[in-house]
């Protein structure tokens, strides 16, 4: 069976997304699949185990100057590539025009469709033409996770929604190269405190606090960063904190990926490297300042915790988890 799945953007939705190979895999261990994504995700993508192939597109990119010679023919280039296999199902796991577009012009085998959801579901985007541009339009529940509504919509899809696989916890799995800490002789905690969204913030003065506790307690603290904005925030930590606090090189996500799974765990707010702390089967605190934890936080292991809600954590309580998580960590991940 030949499956392509169609899932351009963001970060933390790729990244959550991925918990569907592993069950297509054990439903259909000869499957090829392939994937569909926005070209800065790609690299990353392309480390998930069990994928065929990586299929870039650059939407963002391309609006910039969508009727240029130059774009005009990147936008051909891509779906003569997506047009030369034939699939057996494709599935749109976006639900929106754009990616609802992609999926369509996939081409499928004879017996082949596509896929994707038949109405919204509470906090997760949605666009109702979807249901008439695709083949099959899958019901959803109106309050779910957002991993457990990807593996549904596979799931139903590909006509495995029965199966007890569905009811285990999440699994992600991964062709890493592990790239040792930055500080030898120091397990290093990973501060991910960098957000798209000004209201997923958490205050600088608690990120300072945490990151001495952590110091304080024989770990070092590396700070990534994407963008000036972020760099500067974490310049200025580094500054205050000292030598045991390092300021990460810009890099690729896939290099990030295999930074990060060395760590000692990482502690982050609701944003896309939370999410790849949770694929990365690590340590991980996730802070909520706002009612979004049913649909986006850490399911299924204890030592993946959830602090604050509806409102933001303090220091203490999100230090406090950390000390749950740490206590409930396991010796190995399985990334190769």
């Amino acid at each position: 069976m030949r499956i392509l799945i169609v899932k351009l953007s963001s970060l933390g939705d790729v990244i959550q997304t991925m918990a569907v190979v592993p069950d297509l895999l054990a439903a259909f261990p000869d499957a090829q699949i392939d994937w569909v994504v926005e070209e800065a995700f790609a690299p990353l993508v392309a480390r998930v185990r069990g994928l065929r192939a990586v299929l870039p597109i650059a939407q963002r990119r391309w609006r910039k100057s969508y009727f240029s010679a130059a774009t005009r023919a990147q936008r051909g280039l891509f779906y003569a590539r997506l047009r030369q296999d034939a699939y057996d199902a494709v599935v749109d796991f976006q639900g929106l025009i754009k990616s609802a577009w992609v999926a369509r012009a996939a081409r499928l085998r004879p017996g082949g469709f596509s896929a994707t959801y038949a109405n919204g579901s509470d906090a997760c985007s949605y666009e109702w033409p979807v249901r008439h541009l695709l083949m099959r339009n899958l019901p959803m529940p109106q309050r779910i996770h957002a991993v457990a509504r990807y593996r549904l919509l596979a799931a139903q899809a590909l006509g495995y929604s029965e199966q007890s696989m569905l009811q285990a916890p999440a699994r992600y799995e991964w062709d890493l190269e592990v790239l040792p800490p930055q500080i030898p002789g120091r397990p290093e905690v990973v501060l991910a405190h960098g957000t798209t969204r000004r209201d997923n913030e958490w205050p600088d003065a608690y990120w300072m606090e945490l990151a001495q506790k952590f110091i304080a307690a024989g770990f070092s603290v590396g700070l990534p960063h994407a963008g000036a904005r972020e760099l500067d925030r974490v310049q200025a930590l580094a500054h205050r904190l000292g030598p045991l606090a390092h300021v990460w090189p810009a890099q690729s996500l896939d290099t990030l990926a295999c930074r990060m799974a060395a760590s000692a765990g990482v502690i982050g707010v609701d944003s896309g490297l939370s999410h790849l702390a949770v694929a990365l089967d690590l340590p991980h605190v996730q802070i909520f300042s706002q009612d979004r934890a049913w649909r986006a936080g850490p399911v299924g292991r204890d030592y993946q915790r959830i602090a604050g809600g509806a409102q933001a954590p303090d220091v203490n309580q999100v230090w406090d988890a950390w000390q749950i998580a740490l206590a409930a960590s396991h010796p190995g991940r399985a990334l190769a």
